[in-house]
This record gives structure tokens, C-alpha cells and sequence, in this order.
């Protein structure tokens, strides 16, 4: 079988609004703190060390998309793939990879040059159980953290290396009237998509959002409340995705980029045959926000 990711395992975020990220990630969000200093907090979702690092920056993006593969052997199978196709690749050092809390660790540039993809094994078991400031259980484990949807130059540059070169499979297009552009999803587990990108005139290139996926809806309810109170600026309302059938809302984080917070996503299988659809939302998901200068691209999905 050709070697190929496994799953989103970890982001790392850049940001100038630190301390409003650890509230942000804790009493909304329900992550837990895995560790913390003055500059970097780590946050869990399940039985590993962490999954979200934020780090304390002049700026504010999503620095780093790490995706987990199987093992030693498929990690160099992939970075000589990726050698091959025009990625310059960098094996890390021993000391490296123990910083990102990982066996062996390998980076490139992303296509767009906004981000650094590593690709690892072996993400660090936590000795303690993984317990919610707010009692949320994450969809997460094998099927990795969430997913995150991306705003590119060239769409088949992206298309080759996520799906020629890195092995994930596509998933569906959904047809989007108001940018008038595709969105295409790509699977690399059971979760019905891990990351998805689109080329849209007029929207510079960058992370629109990321998602994190929560096991009942009470927990989505709860988090939509705080939203609701003031606790952070609301994207798009409460909706149902057609795609993955998702339940959920999209809020601005304090990095200003969006995160689409929800439950109840479609699981897919080998035997999956992509769809096209006409619009990504069933109902719901309708502009929460009066201002839309900012990062136009976060709810896209």
C-alpha cells in the first residue's frame, strides 16, 4: 500500500493576543491546558500530550499543520516523494522532534509559502487521563484534531501534493454561489475530511479556519451560549453542513482567523464515492457579524 498521512495531528499558532487564547481555548472551547510559560501554552483534546501549541508572536496565523504518518518507514517514503515532486524537504533534529513531542519529524514549506507542513510519527501518549475544563469529549484519537480548510493560489498545486503526493483520498466538492469557487474535502481516515482548500478570486491565500469536533450536541449548545453572551465574536450561526452533515457555528478566535466548533460529523470508508453539492449548508450558518474585512475566507465551509 502506498504510503500516505494518517491524520491531522497537531497546529501550531502564532499570535498578539496570547493570554485572550488560553481563556479562549479553555472555558469556550473546553481544551485542556497541557502546559504553559510565558510564551507558549499547549492545549489536549485527548489521550496525547497536546494537539494545539500557541505560541506568543508580532503576528497571528496558523504557523505550522503537522500530519501524523505511520511509522519510520513511511516517513521516508513520503519525504522522498516529496523530494521528487519539488518539495525541498528537511529531516529535523533529534532535538526538534523532542520539542514538537514526536519520534522523528520532517518539514517542508507550504505551496503558498504561509506555513511549515511536518510530517512525524510517534506523538507523545499523556500520563494523565484528558479531562474538559467544561466536561466536552472530542472527537479526536484516531481520527486526529479536527480539520482545517485553506484559501490557495493554484488548486492543482495543492491538489497534487494532498492527493498525488501525501496519498489522501477526495471526498466532494461542494459548489459555493456566494464566492463562486469549488471547495474541494480530502479524507485521510474515517473522518469525512481532514483538510479542504479552494482557489477563490479576490480572497488572498491563508487558513480560513480550523475545526474542532465535540461528541454531543449540549456541548455545541453550551459553547454557542458563551458566543452568544459576548464571549467571542460570532462568524456564522448555528447550521448544518450538506456535506458532512455537521452541526455547528463558526466563531472568530482571538488569532482572528476562524474556528468552526460542532458535532455529529459524516464518517466515510473505503468504499466512499465523492458527491457534488450546490451549496455547503443545509440551513443555518448566516453571517453572525456585520464586519466581513476580516479574513473573508473563515467560513467558507
Amino acid at each position: 500500500m502506498d504510503p500516505s498521512v494518517k491524520a491531522l495531528g497537531y497546529l501550531v499558532i502564532e499570535t498578539t493576543q496570547f493570554e485572550q487564547w488560553k481563556r479562549f481555548g479553555t472555558f469556550l472551547c473546553g481544551m485542556q491546558i497541557a502546559d504553559e510559560s510565558d510564551d507558549v501554552v499547549r492545549f489536549r483534546v485527548d489521550e496525547k500530550l497536546y494537539r494545539v501549541e500557541v505560541r506568543r508572536a508580532d503576528r497571528d496565523r496558523i504557523a505550522v499543520i503537522g500530519w501524523e504518518v505511520s511509522g519510520p518507514a513511511e516517513l521516508r517514503a513520503l519525504q522522498e516523494r516529496l523530494d521528487a515532486a519539488g518539495h525541498p524537504t528537511r529531516r529535523e533534529t533529534p532535538e526538534k522532534a523532542a520539542e514538537r513531542g514526536v519520534i522523528e519529524l520532517v518539514s517542508f514549506a507550504d505551496p503558498d509559502g504561509l506555513a511549515s507542513i511536518e510530517l512525524y510519527y510517534g506523538l507523545t501518549e499523556s500520563l494523565e487521563r484528558f479531562a474538559s475544563p467544561v466536561g466536552n469529549t472530542f472527537v479526536a484519537g484516531e481520527h486526529g484534531l479536527g480539520h482545517v480548510l485553506q484559501v490557495v493560489s493554484d488548486r492543482e498545486a495543492y491538489w497534487k501534493l494532498y492527493v498525488d503526493v501525501l496519498g489522501m483520498k477526495f471526498t466532494d466538492l461542494v459548489n459555493s454561489p456566494k464566492r463562486q469557487a469549488d471547495l474541494l474535502f480530502f479524507h485521510c481516515n474515517a473522518r469525512h475530511h481532514s483538510f479542504a482548500f479552494a482557489e477563490i478570486d479576490g480572497v488572498e491565500p491563508g487558513v480560513g479556519h480550523m475545526m474542532l469536533e465535540v461528541s454531543d450536541l449540549d456541548a455545541v449548545g453550551r459553547a454557542y451560549d458563551k458566543v452568544l453572551d459576548g464571549e467571542a465574536s460570532l462568524i456564522t450561526t448555528f447550521g448544518k453542513h450538506t456535506n458532512d452533515e455537521m452541526l455547528s457555528f463558526y466563531v472568530r478566535t482571538p488569532s482572528g482567523f476562524g474556528l468552526e466548533f460542532g458535532t455529529g460529523g459524516l464518517l466515510v470508508d473505503d468504499d466512499w464515492r465523492p458527491a457534488r453539492y450546490e451549496d455547503a449548508h443545509y440551513w443555518g450558518h448566516r453571517r453572525g457579524e456585520t464586519q466581513l474585512s476580516l479574513l473573508p475566507a473563515a467560513d467558507v465551509d
